[in-house]
Formats: structure tokens, sequence, C-alpha cells
């Protein structure tokens, strides 16, 4: 890491980290204000760095690789904000954070849009078979157009996609669905409004419901210890064998040794994953699987959004740092008290 402070002349400036590598404008712009410990390197910090540098700021912009707990802040006498760069706070510890006083944002809304494109782009090239054609193609196996003896994938449209976690995501997806003219069930810890599950074209059906009807399974629910694993061997042993699974929400919901013999034993069709236990490593046996798509978390992906993510952090960071509220405030109780 490198810090941004006049080496001659102590600043008088607000010191921040940034612990993630962030657009070059950005950063100049955090410069003005702030002075800055950057990491424009990416190099992921340990946990005891994260304390030490926790321990000099008054906030932080950190991404999903930082554990925000009671120990990152235990040093943290002068800590006001910790901005996450993602929607997900499942890195953050909010009891402890409220406890010692630091507001958590993150950055809600401004990737929706984005991450429902994707979330829709995986699951056509999990059912269509997009990768392993691909393979087939730079393998040298294609010679010739064939009936029978092509990679044959799964139909969308007409078909039924089963969401589970039907906040501003999953409704994107439902309704990029309803354009296939799918038809779209949804299960989730409340039932939508009637005039948002009419715009969704969705109905409300019980999670075992969904997984024995669906024809298509997409996942987009927030990590919680209560979401752990919950698709596992026996959720899988309920899909059609015809299904595809696909995992744009976090690792940890798909039990992923659990997925990789069920693709294996053809359990299910096939799987699309954007996240993964442990991420960056991917379980092995995933890995062997011809009928999978793998992704490196990048269903928000796009230049303009990550840009409007990073800006959005920055707002929060200013507005906490000027004893305003942050726009996307997640513990407000500790900006009222």
């Amino acid at each position: 890491m490198t810090t941004q402070a006049n080496p001659t002349f102590p600043s008088t400036k607000p010191k921040i980290l940034v612990a993630r590598a962030i657009f070059p404008e950005a950063l100049a712009k955090l410069e003005e204000s702030f002075e800055v410990c950057s990491n424009q390197s990416d190099k992921i910090l340990t946990p005891e760095e994260l304390q030490k540098a926790l321990s000099e700021v008054e906030g932080a912009l950190v991404a999903g690789s930082e554990r925000i707990d009671a120990s990152a802040l235990s040093q943290a006498t002068n800590l006001k904000v910790i901005a996450n760069i993602s929607v997900g706070y499942n890195n953050f510890d909010v009891p402890a954070m409220t406890a010692a006083g630091v507001m958590a944002t993150n950055t809600p809304d401004i990737l929706t849009d984005t991450t429902a494109d994707f979330g829709f782009a995986l699951l056509m090239a999990t059912a269509r078979r997009i990768t392993e054609s691909e393979h087939w193609v730079r393998g040298g196996k294609w010679d010739q157009w064939s009936i029978v003896n092509n990679p044959l994938g799964m139909d969308l449209h007409h078909s039924t996609v089963g969401i589970i976690g039907m906040g501003r995501i999953g409704q994107g997806i439902a309704k990029r669905g309803l354009g296939f003219g799918m038809k779209v069930i949804y299960h989730n810890r409340s039932h939508l409004s009637d005039a948002d599950e009419q715009a969704c074209g969705a109905t409300y059906v019980s999670k075992e419901e969904l997984l024995r009807t669906a024809d298509h399974v997409v996942l987009v629910l927030p990590y919680t210890t209560q979401n752990h694993h919950t698709i596992g061997a026996p959720e899988i042993a309920l899909m059609k064998p015809t299904a595809t699974l696909i995992n744009i929400a976090r690792g940890g919901i798909v039990d992923d040794g659990a997925l990789a013999q069920a693709l294996q034993e053809g359990k299910i069709f096939a799987a699309g994953l954007d996240v993964f236990e442990g991420e960056p490593q991917v379980h092995p046996e995933l890995l062997k699987c011809r009928n999978i798509v793998l992704a490196p978390h990048i269903a928000s992906a796009t230049e303009k959004t990550r840009r409007a993510m990073v800006d959005l952090a920055i707002e929060n960071l200013f507005a906490a740092l000027a004893d305003k509220r942050p726009p996307s405030l997640i513990n407000a109780e500790v900006f009222s008290t």
C-alpha cells in the first residue's frame, strides 16, 4: 500500500483507506479531500494488515474481500464509516460495527439491471450449452452439422423459471423471462405485493414446489447463516433431471460439492455459477464437470456499473465524514445516536 500524504508537512485532511484498486479518476477525487492510504496493487490485505490500516483512518472503502468484524475494528478508535463497494454486505458483521459506532454502507439499486442481464445471460448459456459447445469447436470435434450429434440444449421459451430470492434483481430476471414467454414462479421469505407480482407475471410457491416444477432455477437471495446451503443434495434431488441451476447470489448458498456430484451423475442437466464457496478458489470437482458454465463473480462487471458503484461508495464516505446521513446507510441507529 502507498500513502498519498505529504512526506514533509503533516496533513490536516481526514485519513481514509481504499482497500482495493479503484478507477484512477475516483482515487484522484478522494485525494482532493482526504489523506488517502491506497492499495492500487489490488493485493488483498491480510486480517492483520486490515486491522492496522483501520486503526489509522476515519473512513474506508472496501469490497467483499475485506471481512469487517470485531477483530478488524478492535483498534479503530477514530473510524466513523466503512463503505462497501457492493450491494451485498455479508462481509460486514453489522452488529459489531454498530457496537463500535461505525456506519456501514453499501451500493444498492445501481447494479440491478446489469446483474439481471448477466443472470439471464448465464441462464441462456447454461441451458443452450454455449461453453461446452465452444470447447467442442476449439477441440476440433465439430466435423459436420448433425441433427442428433451436436450438443443439444434445453429451451427457455415457454419453459418455467423458478426464482429463489425475489428482490429487485430477482424481479428483473422475472421480467426478462416474460419476454421469452416463460412461466415465472418464485419463492421468497415474504410475498411480493399484488402489483409487483403482476408486473413480473410471477406466482408465489413453496420452495419444494419450485424445485419440483421449475425447468430453470435461479438463485438471487442474500447470504446469511440461515441461507447457507439453501441448495444441497436434498434440494437437488427434488429437481427435474432436465433442469438447470443458476447461482448469481453468493457463494455458500449452494453446496458446491453436492452440486458437482449431481452434475457428474446426471441428476440435473446443467448449472451456471458466478459465485463459489471460498472464492476465488473453486471446488475441484466442479472443474471436472462438462455440463457447467463458470464465471468469476462478474454479474455487475460492466464499466458503467462498476464506476457507479465506486461513485456511490464515495458519496457515502463523504456524507459520513461530513456528519451527514449517507445515502445507503445500513445501520441507521449509529447515525441517530
